[in-house]
């Protein structure tokens, strides 16, 4: 891709990840112009983009990747070069209770996108690129053992999960049929500011300011790699800048944790900056029923990305933890209009819409 000036759409860039990315191609990138779309869903807030809402390359359009007709429409008003594609419906518990939602908005909603891009740019791939973010997740469930390279067989154990590897399919598909010129990307689990309270981490730091009970699913002995979010989105960065066409790169933080560790680790140093006695939150952990099909461990090989672009995690967990953790200290506000709704009345105050 290059670096003169780019028409850029983010889609989900509302949302936690996007929002991170959103932020750094404005400020980095003065010579671009970033449309940010979002359907304001319950994860999508425009709060997360306060400070750079009036830069003169930021534009937020409010629409959904489901509806096809849309999606026409600002392809061929706006004249994308670029697309990086985050929208999507991403917390497992809400695919288990209502899976056709993940299909409609994971698989149909980047159909869309993909026979849009292809439409705008079937004269002339040159300059264009179309960025889907995936997940770990399509990879299936390891053992003790290993870990998920670009190659790995798809092997998905949840409804979300199998939306995002049908996603991923279309994707490579619209590659190999169409020549469209695409790269992927599957990380591991993010976490950092502006994350909605439904994931892990930050819903255990609210309960645990609030005093309620941290659910812990099972024995706790799941294990994840967590990626912090602003290293993602520089990786992000690298990959739609100097990513080869029709690649792969999986993005991890290499940075293993069984649940139940982190959740200790998380009530002691939640008690440190509360300035409770130490083992206090730790009494607030109740273990639930395991929930269906929960995958025993993720673990990603991200050796690829850092040999051929250079990327590597800038943070250590706990800094990325402590940095966390201050960050939802500092902007209670922003976590109680979250948990309380209030937040989507920022978009009404601010763009007087409905």
């Amino acid at each position: 891709m290059n670096t003169t000036s780019q028409r850029v759409l983010i889609t989900g860039g509302a949302g936690f990840i996007g929002s991170h990315v959103v932020r750094r191609f404005v400020v980095n990138y003065p010579n671009y112009y970033i449309y940010n779309l979002d359907a304001l869903t319950y994860a999508g807030n425009l709060e997360n983009l306060k400070d750079i809402e009036n830069q003169s390359n930021y534009t937020f359009i409010k629409g959904d990747i489901t509806d096809a007709s849309f999606i026409d429409f600002i392809f061929k008003k706006y004249n994308f070069d670029g697309v990086i594609h985050l929208a999507a419906e991403s917390h497992v518990d809400r695919s288990i209770t209502d899976p056709l939602a993940f299909v409609k908005t994971n698989v149909i909603g980047t159909m869309n996108l993909l026979n849009a891009a292809k439409e705008l740019w079937k004269d002339d791939f040159t300059g264009k690129r179309f960025y889907h973010i995936s997940t770990d997740e399509v990879y299936g469930s390891l053992g003790e053992t290993g870990l998920f390279k670009e190659d790995t067989a798809y092997d998905p154990n949840s409804p979300y999960s199998a939306s995002k590897a049908s996603s991923d399919h279309f994707v490579r598909a619209y590659g190999e049929t169409y020549g469209l010129p695409y790269v992927i990307t599957n990380c591991s689990n993010n976490y950092g500011p502006n994350h909605f309270p439904e994931k892990l981490i930050p819903l255990f730091i609210n309960n645990i300011i609030q005093n309620k009970p941290l659910p812990v699913y099972g024995d706790g002995k799941q294990t994840r790699d967590w990626l912090f979010v602003i290293d993602h989105a520089l990786a992000i960065d690298l990959v739609f800048h100097k990513g080869k066409n029709h690649e792969t790169y999986n993005i991890g933080g290499f940075n293993e944790w069984k649940n139940i560790d982190l959740v200790k680790l998380l009530c002691k140093l939640m008690d440190q900056k509360l300035n409770r006695k130490e083992g206090e939150s730790e009494k607030l952990i109740t273990y639930v029923k395991d929930r269906p099909g929960h995958d025993l461990r993720y673990a990603i090989d991200a050796n690829k990305i850092k040999k051929e672009l250079g990327w590597e995690p800038s943070v250590t967990f706990e800094d990325g933890l402590v940095n966390t953790i201050e960050w939802y200290l500092n902007n209670k506000s922003w976590l109680n209009n979250v948990t309380s709704g209030s937040y989507k009345d920022y978009y009404k105050k601010q763009y007087h819409l409905n």
